[in-house]
């Protein structure tokens, strides 16, 4: 039962439910405590122990339904009384080895006809129709073939025939050939259909292992493609999985600025501290206090350009934008096309969507002014700026020819501790046309392209690893 529980755990984590090795573990206590006898009340268990939002409990509880699910194989045709058993006594039944299949007839030619003379395992099974036994042998061949390691919908038919040739297929299909040779047609047929169809079952089979344990290395595959992929030439249907991308990286600058945090200053040995802490014995310092220099949490500011000259990649900059409202309690978000709007408390507020859709219908797809928008900063936030502030701005500094006010954008680097300038396009199309980029460039701490998910991430990595 240990195998099945790991395997279903693969099969959640690739469904999207996040299950650390301390929590597999959690869960296996928990399967040993209520056991498998009562399947609802393990899917219960297990989903109180490792679901950790109401999205993750749903996917687990439909993962673990699924896992469990057994469809019936009915692989065989009910035979007529009739019709000719292989020793060609009509309505005679076979011995069909109820109990299931021993393990004996799988893959090597047992599966065949017997020693006797009468039909092998898996014809037994097929003629008998004995779906439970048909069941149990086609999971037991699937863990032989190893179906649970497939990862792409082309492997599908590869496993199928290795199923069914694991429970003894080649056998059985000397056995219809030997059939026919004796003229014995209609038991041939029948156990023919009944091939036919066990294949099917099989790829049926193997179909659900796919959808059960590729999700997650497709999903992964998806969004390795996605980091890679132009912001401008994203598919709708990628935005979701591209918001939680976005929010994944967000929350590493959560975990740089969302804590105040203290290092150690090893070899400065805290005098006052030390003698407090040792007045119960005279003052003789058995415990050393060592002074820490703490970290403090900066402020973060940061600017966002929605104008026409963005619109391929305003959503996705409105993204990270809300994703760092998010995930940094100490920001304060603007976005601009001309003049410049303080969005902080739509970002706060509402749903991503909302905010996003809020924002863009407010100020959203018109003619870039970066000058307008300095001035409109400077009066709104420029005096909030201390050396404990980040600034970033996001955008392709197209100002359309209007006064770039580069003087505010020094003011803003004088007084800030960074200024970090993430640009949708290439560095070599920096000045060309209407460009003002090579003019903010003196002023900005940090100025890089930033039109891919994976460049967004190196560069907040980059960030989290500056500590100060």
């Amino acid at each position: 039962m240990n195998t099945v529980l790991l395997r279903l755990l693969r099969a959640a984590r690739g469904a999207g439910v996040r299950i650390s090795v301390a929590e597999a573990i959690d869960g296996f206590h928990v399967a040993d405590a209520v056991g498998f006898a009562d399947r609802t009340l393990l899917r219960d268990a297990l989903s109180l122990t490792l679901a950790k939002t109401v999205e993750e409990k749903a996917l687990f509880e439909s993962t673990f339904d699924r896992y469990f699910s057994r469809d019936a194989i009915s692989s065989a045709v009910p035979r007529s009384p009739d019709d000719p058993t292989p020793d060609g006594e009509p309505g005679a039944d076979q011995e069909t080895g109820s109990d299931g299949p021993s393990g004996e007839g799988r893959g090597d030619g047992s599966g065949g006809a017997t020693s006797g003379g009468g039909p092998g395992k898996l014809a037994q099974m097929l003629l008998a129709n004995d779906q439970v036994a048909l069941t149990a042998e086609m999971e037991r061949a699937g863990e032989a073939v190893g179906v649970s390691d497939i990862v792409l919908f082309t492997q599908t038919s590869l496993y199928a025939r290795r199923i069914v040739d694991q429970m003894g297929m080649r056998p059985l299909e000397r056995e219809i050939e030997a059939l026919r040779k004796a003229e014995n047609h209609g038991l041939a047929d029948r156990l023919d259909r009944g091939r036919r169809d066990l294949i099917d079952q099989a790829r049926a089979f193997v179909e659900r292992q796919l959808e059960l344990f590729a999700a997650g290395a497709a999903r992964e595959s998806r969004e390795r493609m996605l980091r890679r992929t132009r912001l401008s030439h994203l598919d709708r249907r990628d935005f979701d999985r591209m918001r939680m991308l976005v929010r994944d990286i967000a929350k590493k600058l959560a975990a740089r600025y969302g804590r105040n945090r203290k290092r150690d200053r090893k070899g400065v040995l805290d005098i006052r501290r030390t003698m407090r802490r040792n007045m119960a014995f005279d003052s003789i310092p058995f415990r050393t206090v060592w002074k820490r220099e703490q970290i403090d949490r900066p402020r973060v500011m940061a600017i966002c350009d929605v104008s026409g000259s963005v619109s391929s990649v305003s959503r996705f900059l409105l993204m990270f934008l809300y994703c760092l409202t998010d995930a940094i309690s100490d920001i304060r978000s603007f976005a601009f096309s001309a003049n410049l709007v303080e969005v902080s408390e739509i970002m706060r507020k509402e749903e991503t969507e909302e905010a996003i859709t809020r924002v863009l219908e407010r100020i959203g797809f018109g003619s870039t002014n970066y000058g307008l928008s300095f001035e409109d900063f400077e009066d709104i936030a420029l005096r909030d700026i201390d050396r404990k502030t980040t600034v970033i701005i996001l955008g392709d500094a197209r100002g359309n020819r209007t006064e770039p006010r580069t003087d505010l954008m020094k003011a803003i680097f004088d007084r800030a501790a960074r200024v970090i300038w993430l640009n949708p396009e290439f560095r070599s199309s920096w000045g060309s046309g209407d460009s003002d980029m090579l003019k903010y460039l003196p002023y900005c701490h940090q100025a890089t392209t930033c039109n891919t998910i994976g460049m967004l991430e190196r560069i907040v990595t980059d960030l989290i690893r500056d500590t100060r």
